[in-house]
């Protein structure tokens, strides 16, 4: 795919859209442009770094095998992470034996956020060579987990990142909208829709990234604790009126009777989609939803219930913030 064109990748990405959509039977009246996340955008990254029966790599696994390919060029990580590939070779072939070590990188308020898992950090020597690694590169935390669970040996000041204009904490792993450019379009749909809504709920709502962006009273429901946590403790500190809710929407998805004061809805939820909460969406009086989605597919079934219970789609915002990939991300608007 990298071999197409800028506007053939944005017809392939707006074909795996709206062709989801005519597979339920839907069409919306509105189709914006495809938003496309320019090269050297991505901001988060999962790597593995291994020796075993050759030299050090670091890169990704092939598709459906356990190989690593090592990497020497990526033309969709953003500089920052790509740069620290060389540095975290040589820290980690410093163990000196067979090793499969996973890498977690993400790009905070702060820099560069890395995690290491089932790297061996036994002893003074080693403690202060990471600890020196951290320094050295400007890294914003560096967590390691031996085995016994994830934790941050290198953090100077506390990590956030900044969702809206709010710095919301940020959990060692937690979910991040792969661009911010991605995140910015995403974001500008929901405050387009719901600029007029008085009452908003904020479903699979994360760290907040869609709560603190519309600049209205919401209410956010989010079963990650650590990630519900920084949401509600962000709000606080900002003094906005965000209120935010532990809930597994899965197993208790917000029924249609508590929808009833809200004016509009928010829905984000994993690639699967959200079948049950979106019955009860339907079922509620709401006449409002903005569905935002990383899977046509699931989010096509979804949008089939919502059409059946009286919305149709009145806009759709295609959105490829995974560039040269098959995945693809789209805002929508329903309304009653």
């Amino acid at each position: 795919m990298q071999h197409l064109d800028t506007l053939s990748l944005a017809d392939f990405v707006r074909d795996r859209v709206v062709n989801a959509a005519e597979g339920q039977g839907l069409s919306a009246e509105v189709i914006a442009p495809v938003h496309l996340s320019p090269p050297h955008s991505r901001r988060r990254a999962s790597l593995m770094a291994v020796n075993g029966g050759g030299k050090p790599l670091i890169g990704f696994r092939e598709a459906g095998s356990h190989k690593v390919v090592g990497i020497k060029q990526c033309d969709v990580l953003r500089p920052e992470l790509f740069s620290l590939l060389n540095p975290l070779r040589s820290l980690i072939a410093a163990q000196g034996k067979r090793y499969a070590v996973e890498i977690d990188l993400g790009l905070t308020d702060q820099g560069v956020d890395c995690a290491l898992k089932s790297f061996s950090m036994d002893g003074l020597e080693a403690t202060e060579a990471a600890l020196d690694f951290a320094r050295e590169y400007g890294l914003a935390r560096l967590s390691v987990d031996m085995g016994y669970g994830s934790e941050a040996v290198w953090e100077p000041e506390p990590v956030t990142v900044t969702l809206g204009s709010v710095p919301v904490a940020f959990p060692s792993g937690a979910f991040l909208q792969a661009t911010q450019d991605g995140e910015q379009a995403l974001s500008g749909a929901v405050s387009d829709w719901l600029s007029e809504r008085n009452l908003i709920a904020d479903l699979f709502s994360g760290l907040g990234t869609f709560s603190f962006a519309v600049g209205k009273p919401v209410a956010a429901y989010e079963a990650a604790r650590d990630a519900h946590l920084a949401c509600r403790v962000a709000a606080g500190k900002a003094q906005l009126p965000v209120e935010a809710f532990h809930r597994d929407l899965f197993r208790n998805p917000v029924r249609s009777d508590e929808l009833a004061r809200f004016d509009g809805i928010i829905l984000d939820p994993p690639r699967a989609g959200a079948r049950d909460q979106v019955a009860q969406i339907a079922a509620s009086p709401c006449d409002r939803v903005v569905y935002i989605s990383c899977n046509p597919a699931s989010w096509a079934k979804d949008a089939r219930m919502l059409a059946d219970a009286g919305f149709h789609l009145a806009e759709l915002r295609p959105v490829g913030q995974f560039r040269w990939s098959t995945h693809v991300e789209l805002a929508s608007l329903f309304v009653r």
